[in-house]
């Protein structure tokens, strides 16, 4: 882009507007990034990246550099028009130093600055000031380069030119505040996650990602968009038609891209963005996306004869089965529900997505028959697929009476009826499951004993799933239901527990536990009812003292401490090896146990994991595991 043409559109303080002061922010700091936790020190810098994010939706920035530094500090820089740096006459300091210092205030408020734009609606800039130990911000506009600096949100140096600059944009150098965050230590693959995911979204911008703490690296570019992110997602699937089909429209107050694109498994993908932001509660526009699918197959199929006089349409789930699509809606004056914005609320966006996608596939479908057979004979076996899983819910249902005798894994049950006072152990094998039954308390501890290892949901349809025995049993315990039907009202127990062996198989129950919680029971996770025990690996003795440790680098800590002269070590190969008094004790017992919530930081990154480790392709999986491997020996070292 031109100077000239930068010029044409003006971006300076007059567009600048002011909502109110910072307030509070460091008192109640949850409140503007959710948590104080990992999660709220990786959304600091996320705030930033969209501020250059909205430069490049604005077309002014291609390029975007975030540097994690080894003293935990975070360098964003961009090739943007640089933050205005003119005073802003209503309050006599400059644009740049009202933008880092004050609530609301930014280029995002009617000023004219963005015509859209993703954050925290202006809010990003200050809380990320407000939250830091410092904050060094640089700008390069109009030839200059100018500095100012602050400490946890109040001004320290003045904003001072400081020299020459080839070229325009912005440079953000901040470190969180120790006094603010629980840890701060950046997660190298959650940013490069978001990252990509931002690369994916804009395309024709060059994301790099830096950790100068590992020697790490990443350079995201993407020119074909979100038709690569669907590619990305479908790698390691086997596509019904390639490339993906890619459908977009724009009117006055906003503009609209899908891309979707079938494969052969039976997992539905859908991810709804909205100015970038990922909406994983949907809202509008995925309500408009699934409408709208459902309604051109049903047409076409009706067009064709697929369908005749006599049929049912086929049910939105039908349509959906083994879909992997994007949908990205850029508004102007996007209405999020909810402080997270995790749900679109615009009314007139679902009669906008369903519009345009079902005009933009109808064609597709007329212009491509082959691909139009290959998804309408995918459809039609899902619905028959349907069919059979309705039956087999049903019995599943009227076995819902939780009667012991009925119970293929032999639920020991406890006697408090409280949801949130109960929990329940899945256990693998029946010697494991006979200790915890013993060692439990029987008040609000329930034990369900697994046969084996279940079925992996990954590559298995609905019908099947509820034909398993294993899986049965899990369903009928925990008295929710299972996918569209799961109803987490319903549960009976608060806290499921995974207690398998720390060995390979045990690793492999969990996994496969854990894949069919996020694909049919994925309210489990998002409600935080899921966790993971921690048995111990050795028990330690030394002068009749015994003590457990859970992992060969505590042991080596241990033996160092205590010395290895007449040690006496005991390896525990299975939960069965415990008698009941120990198994209470290390892993059951909540005075003294550890046990692991699960959680979903990424949805798209804990599909692919699912994906790689569960599918049908080995390679990807092989990749995987070296790969983790590696992180994990370093880690030891």
């Amino acid at each position: 882009m031109t100077n000239q043409e930068k010029n044409n559109n003006h971006y300076d303080e007059s567009n600048i507007q002011v909502l109110e002061g910072l307030e509070a922010v460091r008192k109640r700091p949850g409140m503007y990034i959710g948590s104080t936790g990992i999660r709220g020190l990786h959304h600091l810098v996320y705030e930033i990246v969209d501020n250059s994010i909205d430069e490049a939706l604005a077309g002014f920035c291609d390029r975007i550099h975030v540097v994690i530094h080894k003293d935990l500090s975070v360098t964003v820089s961009d090739n943007g028009r640089g933050i205005p740096v003119g005073i802003n006459l209503k309050y006599g300091i400059p644009a740049v130093e009202i933008v880092f210092t004050m609530l609301h205030a930014g280029g995002k408020f009617g000023g004219g600055g963005y015509k859209v734009s993703g954050g925290l609606h202006g809010v990003g800039a200050s809380v990320v000031n407000a939250l830091s130990e410092w904050m060094e911000v640089y700008v390069r506009t109009d030839g200059k380069e100018y500095r100012m600096r602050f400490e946890r949100g109040v001004t320290t140096s003045p904003l001072k030119e400081i020299g020459a600059a080839e070229e325009s944009g912005s440079t953000i150098h901040f470190k969180p505040d120790y006094k603010i965050f629980e840890e701060l230590d950046f997660t190298y693959d959650v940013l490069k996650n978001r990252l990509r995911e931002m690369a994916f979204l804009n395309k024709g911008i060059v994301i790099i990602l830096e950790d100068q703490r590992q020697d790490l690296r990443n350079e995201f570019y993407y020119e074909g968009g979100i038709v690569s992110f669907v590619e990305y997602l479908n790698k390691n699937r086997t596509p019904l038609h390639n490339p993906p089909i890619y459908i977009t429209s724009e009117k006055d107050d906003a503009a609209l891209e899908i891309a979707l694109q079938y494969n052969d498994s039976f997992i539905e993908n859908i991810f709804p963005f909205a100015n970038n932001i990922s909406t994983p509660e949907g809202g509008t526009h995925l309500v408009g996306f699934k409408s709208g699918l459902t309604r051109v197959i049903n047409d076409y199929a009706r067009k064709t004869n697929i369908l005749k006089a006599g049929d049912a349409n086929f049910s939105g789930e039908d349509t959906r089965e083994g879909l992997t699509a994007i949908i990205s809606v850029k508004l102007t004056e996007p209405q999020f529900e909810g402080q997270t914005k995790t749900k679109l609320g615009n009314s007139e966006i679902r009669g906008f997505v369903e519009n345009v996608l079902h005009d933009g596939l109808s064609a597709f479908l007329e212009e491509n028959p082959s691909t139009a057979r290959v998804i309408l004979e995918k459809t039609l076996s899902a619905a028959r697929a349907r069919e059979a899983a309705k039956k087999a819910r049903e019995l599943t249902r009227r076995k819902s009476v939780l009667e012991s005798a009925a119970l293929p894994g032999k639920l020991a049950d406890c006697s408090e009826k409280d949801p949130a006072l109960c929990e329940i152990f899945i256990v693998e094998g029946n010697s494991a499951g006979g200790s915890a039954k013993q060692g439990r308390e029987r008040k609000y501890q329930a034990i369900l004993p697994l046969r084996g290892k279940i079925l992996n949901v990954e590559k298995t349809r609905l019908d099947r799933i509820l034909a398993n025995e294993e899986i049965k049993a899990m369903i009928t315990a925990f008295g929710a239901g299972i996918g569209n039907d799961f109803d987490v009202s319903k549960l009976r127990y608060h806290k499921i527990i995974c207690m398998t062996d720390a060995d390979v198989d045990g690793s492999h129950i969990r996994t496969l536990l854990l894949t069919f919680f996020y694909r049919f029971m994925p309210s489990l996770i998002e409600n935080g009812y899921v966790y993971i025990a921690q048995p111990p690996l050795y028990k330690v003795t030394k002068n009749k003292k015994e003590e457990y440790v859970y992992s060969d680098k505590e042991l080596e800590e241990k033996l160092n401490e205590i010395g290895r002269e007449g040690v006496e070590l005991q390896r525990y190969k299975g939960l069965g090896e415990m008698n009941p008094e120990q198994l209470w004790d290390t892993t059951m017992n909540p005075e003294t146990r550890t046990i692991l919530r699960v959680e979903v930081e990424d949805a798209i990154s804990a599909d692919e994991t699912f994906n790689i480790l569960m599918g049908d392709k080995v390679e990807p999986r092989r990749e995987f595991i070296e790969a983790n491997a590696r992180m994990v020996k370093n880690l030891d070292i």
